[in-house]
């Protein structure tokens, strides 16, 4: 506990500059580096990091969120994405045939889905936090919502924790666990809004009942996405996707709810505001 505690206390320390310079190159970079550590994680889990053909075109596009920095003010970002998502998916079909059984089709399929959604969902980060008017605030729920749940979930269910959620995935995960996380979470984004309310009371009004639905989708997925980690971990035997955080374990372990939290972020932006521009 102690070890996890302050391992928390230096990844806050680190974490704390990255979002002060957000608006520069330094926050891209911090996306970028998490994830290739992450993409690496999952292809040495998964057992693909030494089949280069399939390894490398992913570790290759963890440059993804900085190429979304560079073209945040252009509207060629969707495009390019579109293609490089073809161009890959043909490529790897290519690989499949040309590789003479030496790379498999679920081993084309397991990397597809792990690793271009860990590009994504960093790259939805940085993208949340270039959004016009309103970036500079909504990319935080991404970090606020996942580790608010994470704490409450754990805390609740240390507390009133008696029926196991889902027992053959993670053990130790209870309802009353996964209740308290959606709870707190949704008043953490009340919260949250009333401080920008308070902050940029001139030019952004909280929408606090889109806020408050966005707490519970939120919470949800971040567990999905905790819980998802934890199925593939148990798949492969193993306990942890790295050690670059001792006692929490590697970048996917810490970032899996961040990860999901950003994608469905991204989606609720995409159709609703969560602050009005005054």
């Amino acid at each position: 506990m102690v070890k996890r505690i302050i391992t928390a206390i230096v990844a806050v320390a680190i974490l704390l500059p990255v979002i002060y310079f957000s608006d520069t190159f330094v926050f891209p970079f911090f996306a970028f580096l998490c994830t290739l550590i992450a993409v690496v994680e999952m292809l040495k889990c998964c057992g693909l990091l030494r089949k280069c053909g399939l390894s490398v075109p992913f570790i290759a596009l963890s440059v993804a969120p900085i190429l979304c920095w560079l073209w945040r003010e252009t509207q060629t970002l969707l495009p390019a994405a579109m293609v490089t998502l073809l161009v890959l998916a043909l490529y790897l079909f290519a690989l499949v045939v040309f590789s003479h059984g030496k790379i498999q089709f679920q081993d084309v399929c397991i990397a597809f889905l792990t690793c271009f959604y860990i590009i994504a969902a960093f790259t939805c980060i940085v993208y949340l936090r270039y959004l016009e008017s309103v970036g500079q605030y909504v990319y935080l729920i991404c970090f606020i919502g996942a580790w608010i749940t994470d704490i409450f979930a754990y805390f609740a269910g240390r507390l009133f924790g008696k029926h196991k959620l889902i027992p053959e995935v993670s053990p130790k995960k209870t309802v009353e666990g996964s209740i308290g996380g959606i709870v707190f979470c949704i008043l953490s984004m009340l919260l949250f809004g009333f401080i920008i309310n308070r902050i940029a009371k001139d030019t952004l009004s909280a929408n606090y009942l889109v806020l408050a639905i966005s707490g519970l989708f939120v919470s949800v997925v971040s567990q999905i996405g905790d819980l998802t980690m934890s199925a593939v971990k148990r798949h492969y035997g193993i306990k942890d996707f790295g050690k670059i955080f001792p006692g929490h374990g590697g970048m996917l372990d810490r970032f899996d709810s961040v990860m999901a939290v950003a994608v469905v972020l991204t989606a609720i932006t995409s159709v609703t505001d969560l602050f009005t521009v005054l």
